[in-house]
């Protein structure tokens, strides 16, 4: 089944028509014999809007019941049981009602479309959703209805509805739109004079865009490479050269000039990877520029530059395109017209701007057209020159000693051209050529007859002298070119492998270690003595040092060795040697690496400030809802026995007194320990919780923790044998009150809680079948319920504040229990964590640090006498169901 198309109309903003002109297409299509249903129509009640649904066919509309109101949607079934041809279906951005087949109606037409449906729908250029945040700040209002923009695009059609703002305001003035009573809110406010201009305009240039996708389209399909001037379009060449920026300004007040114009920057890059053309950190900056003013950057592999920039620039409909004017010397001319001339000479139809800057080649014209040998460096170079000169010259000299018995004259050519091919490889094409010309002359005056003078007497000679040195050359140039490619793949190899492990040092490292472990890389590179990363607020503004590698580090770029500028305010600085061309475009790499870390550490800061604002957000709001609620319940429990009890008209007995006392007693003790736990944990989120460490008993502490909980649902265990712990006794207490009143909360009424202590003592094998801990003991404490337990992923969430798991009812508190008590033993050095009990429910276990002592005690037994006694009896022993009294006997 083939799919339906979509046709929509795109207002400008609302009342322009969009609706009108939809039922206008559909008589039209009805005249034809199109069958042509209305899916969902909302015309607002304008009369000439309406007037145009006589006459066409309507499917009924789905009665739909939300919160207590009705409302009609589109009756998506019965628009596909009747299948009509075509079928419209008005406001695409719509938000079905909760309950509906699909959330949004655009949804409904795609499965229109894919029942081979034709639709019409309409939808603003407001509510496209990549606009969003435009249209908000035009208007102040944000669109809660929007459609993707990837929808309106795959569109077959799309017909912008448009309206000059003075005409819009006219029709609202004269009732078209709205009723009387909402025309002057809507004049005074969103339908004001700019902002219909704004919205016009970002439709106007929306739709432009997807023309220009159509235009495209239709030029590939048609093979079309020659220009349609349409559309402005920029392009500008760029080398990667310091007139790169002059270039890209001068494009873009080309591109100014005209409205809608688009800016498009390129640079042509080698397919061998060997010659960069252009130095990367520059590249980086003229991307950043090109961005900035609005236009788009490419880059494209090309081993001929003029052709590759003229095939770019018809394949994006270029109008204009904009190069520099050459560097070149004068002699370099011979090679070529060069590219700019070649653009010129090939574009046809399309403009080509050649623009001067202040890096034209004008002087040095009288100069030898010498290229520098320092790629080779210093010493080859000197060798070079030595083997290309004075070796022709010796070789003469000790062939002229064996004259009469010398291995004659092509043997001396060929002993000659050896020594002018190792001049070339050693010190390039210009020695080899200076040995190629002193050889041939060194051949011609001492062993081609008539020797001792310059001339040549057997034309063979000549031919044999004129082929050496041609010979000569050809071949000490192939060997120079093989040479400095060999130079050139190595060092790229070399910088490659520089930048992997700057890479590798980027991503390996922490977020706020990165920058430093990069400048240390950098120093020891390139062989500084210091690097460090300057910054400055403005260009008034000092430096100051953001990150430094190495001493005596530079504090400003003016002190340095080397400087790579990242930017107005931000400098990578080194001091220590100066740095040749070649490596300063590795260095380039890592000033941007730097600034890409620099910014990534900012950015974790902002994000862990947001991450800490949002923790205090949520607390905030928890703890308002627990002030709105849970400290508001006991209130009202502690109000209404007062009035009872302050009621004249009501005689209360002795023992309903004692009830509403009671009640009040236990509205006030609920009240005093939800605010005691806020308080707590406000402590503890601002970091004031300061412990007060002593050697502590827990046969003391313990028993004190039971008082906020029924005495018959407690049984305690704590053996007198236990070693003290460094503790204070009472956070400890507060922690496992929490910790108990949270176990006898969350356990069934027959399941008692079991307070267990385990000890693990310092000693050979350990104490109680546990191995000893690893620098001395552990006193465990175990809260033990039978309760439902908890998942082993919620363990850690329990822990959190205002966390309650699972269905418990509001009144169970506000969540903030088990967060005080961890809170609390770890301000002391200890740890809490959740396991579950064995055969069902869940286990609290706090473990602290257990005091060491002298092997000796006060009275002169040592612990080896003590250990060798039997075990005592637990001095505090309560059986289970006992009452509270017993407890504490």
């Amino acid at each position: 089944m083939a799919r339906g198309k979509l046709r929509i109309y795109l207002g400008a903003a609302p009342g322009v028509g969009k609706t009108y002109a939809m039922l206008c297409e559909a008589h039209r299509r009805l005249a034809r014999g199109t069958d042509v249903v209305i899916g969902f129509v909302e015309h607002h009640n304008r009369s000439n809007t309406a007037e145009l649904l006589h006459g066409l066919e309507a499917v009924p509309r789905r009665a739909m019941e939300h919160r207590g109101a009705e409302f009609t949607e589109l009756d998506l079934d019965a628009l596909l049981a009747r299948k009509p041809q075509v079928a419209l279906v008005d406001e695409l951005a719509h938000t079905n009602v909760p309950g509906s087949r699909n959330a949004k109606r655009w949804q409904d037409v795609e499965e229109l479309l894919a029942a081979g449906i034709d639709v019409i729908s309409t939808v603003n250029i407001q509510h496209l959703e990549s606009l969003g945040d435009v249209v908000e700040g035009i208007t102040g209002v944000r669109q809660r209805e929007t459609v993707p923009d990837e929808v309106v695009r795959r569109a077959d059609q799309i017909e912008l509805v448009d309206m000059s703002p003075q005409a819009l305001r006219r029709r609202l003035a004269h009732g078209n739109v709205y009723a009387p009573e909402k025309i002057n809110a809507a004049l005074s406010n969103y339908f004001r004079p700019g902002n219909l201009t704004a919205l016009r305009e970002l439709a106007l240039l929306w739709t432009a865009d997807r023309v220009d996708e159509y235009l495209q389209t239709y030029r590939a399909e048609q093979g079309i490479d020659s220009t349609w001037q349409a559309r402005e379009r920029i392009v500008v060449g760029l080398t990667g050269g310091p007139e790169g920026a002059t270039l890209i300004r001068r494009a873009a007040r080309i591109a100014a000039k005209g409205s809608g114009s688009e800016l498009l920057a390129v640079h042509i890059t080698r397919s061998d990877g060997l010659a960069t053309g252009g130095s990367p950190q520059v590249l980086i900056e003229q991307r950043a520029l090109v961005e900035s003013l609005g236009g788009s950057f490419h880059t494209v592999l090309g081993d001929d530059p003029a052709r590759a920039l003229l095939d770019f620039a018809r394949g994006v409909n270029a109008t204009q395109i904009v190069v520099g004017s050459s560097r070149r010397k004068a002699w370099q001319y011979v090679y070529g017209p060069g590219v700019g001339s070649t653009v010129a000479r090939d574009s046809g139809d399309i403009d080509v701007h050649i623009v001067t800057h202040e890096h034209v080649a004008h002087g040095r014209r009288g100069r030898l057209p010498l290229r520098e040998v320092t790629d080779l460096g210093r010493p080859r170079a000197i060798g070079g020159w030595l083997i290309g000169v004075v070796g022709p010259l010796l070789l003469a000299v000790l062939l002229t000693q064996v004259r009469d018995s010398g291995p004659g004259l092509p043997t001396d050519m060929l002993l000659f051209f050896s020594v002018t091919i190792s001049a070339a490889l050693v010190g390039g094409l210009f020695p080899a050529i200076a040995s190629a010309l002193v050889s041939s002359t060194a051949l011609n005056y001492y062993f081609t007859p008539p020797t001792h003078a310059l001339t040549i007497s057997d034309p063979k000679n000549i031919l044999a002298v004129g082929i050496f040195t041609v010979v000569a050359i050809a071949v000490a140039t192939v060997v120079d070119v093989a040479a400095r490619r060999t130079h050139e793949a190595a060092r790229s190899q070399t910088e490659a492998q520089t930048l992997s492990a700057l890479a590798g040092t980027v991503l390996r490292a922490p977020t706020g270690e990165g920058l430093a472990a990069l400048l240390d890389q950098v120093r020891e590179t390139f062989q500084q003595d210091a690097v460090a990363l300057l910054e400055r607020a403005d260009e008034h503004s000092p430096w100051t040092c953001t990150a430094a590698s190495g001493s005596n580090s530079p504090a400003r770029p003016e002190e340095g060795d080397a400087d790579v500028p990242l930017g107005e305010n931000l400098a990578l600085v080194l001091s220590g040697r100066v740095l040749p061309a070649a490596d300063r475009r590795l260095l380039g790499a890592f000033a941007a690496q730097a600034s890409v870390l620099l910014e990534r550490r900012r950015l974790a800061r902002e994000a862990a400030a947001a991450r800490r604002q949002a923790e205090g957000n949520r607390i905030r709001t928890a703890l308002l809802a627990a002030v709105s609620h849970d400290l508001r319940t006991p209130l009202a429990g502690i109000k209404a026995n007062v009035s009872s009890l302050r009621a004249e008209d009501v005689q209360w007995d002795k023992a309903d007194e004692q009830e509403l006392l009671a009640g009040i007693e236990a509205g006030a003790d609920r009240l005093d320990h939800l605010i005691n736990n806020l308080l707590d944990m406000s402590r503890l989120q601002t970091g004031t919780v300061t412990p007060l460490i002593q050697e502590v008993d827990l046969d003391e502490v313990v028993p004190f923790a039971l008082g906020g909980v029924p005495l018959e649902s407690v049984r305690l265990e704590v053996p007198e044998t236990l070693p003290m712990v460094p503790a204070d006794a009472g956070l400890l207490e507060r922690a496992l009150a929490n910790l108990i009143e949270n176990a006898v909360k969350y356990s069934p009424p027959d399941v008692r809680v079991l307070v267990k202590a385990d000890v693990l003592e310092p000693v050979a094998g350990g104490a109680m079948g546990v191995p000893a801990a690893e620098g001395g003991g552990r006193v465990e404490l175990r809260v033990v319920d039978r309760g439902p337990g908890v998942p082993e992923e919620a363990k850690e969430k329990i822990f959190a504040p205002f966390q309650r798991y699972g269905d418990a009812p509001r009144g169970a508190g506000v969540g903030l229990g088990l967060a005080v008590a961890r809170g609390f033993v770890e301000a002391m050095g200890g740890t809490i964590t959740a396991e579950d009990t064995p055969g069902g429910g869940l286990t609290m276990v706090v473990s602290l640090p257990a005091v060491e002592h002298s092997p000796e005690s006060v009275d002169g037994f040592t612990d080896s006498d003590q250990r060798a006694e039997p075990p005592a009896e637990p001095s505090l022993t309560t059986p289970p169901l006992a009452p509270r009294k017993t407890e504490l006997a």
